[in-house]
């Protein structure tokens, strides 16, 4: 699986409606756009002064469904949004591990039946 990471800072004056616009039309993505696994989004909570503001998490099968979404007729217009909303943009796509595969010694606990 391809992880793409999207990191956000907002233009001062950008307004709560701009960014509702930014999440309705990220929102629709993954009903229309086939090669979108997995589709995460949301704005920073802990608003610390390194924190970007908001965050997009997408899973992909491989590189091509993510150089397929990314020039997608429906991801154009997100990307137009984004440049006009934001002063910095972060992003990296890297091949994730399967975190179920690894090995910890899980505690057992001794139940009683009720």
């Amino acid at each position: 699986m391809i992880n793409h990471v999207v990191l956000l800072k907002f233009k001062p004056g950008t307004t709560d409606a701009d960014i509702e616009e930014l999440e309705k039309m990220l929102e629709d993505l993954p009903n229309k756009i086939v090669q979108i696994h997995s589709y995460e989004f949301g704005r920073d909570l802990v608003r610390s002064q390194q924190s970007y503001d908001f965050a997009l998490v997408a899973l992909f099968a491989n590189l091509e469904s993510l150089k397929r979404y990314q020039a997608h007729r429906l991801h154009q217009p997100v990307l137009k949004k984004i440049k006009q909303l934001c002063e910095s943009v972060a992003t990296v796509d890297f091949e994730g591990s399967d975190a179920g595969s690894i090995e910890i010694e899980r505690p057992t606990w001794d139940f009683k039946p009720i």
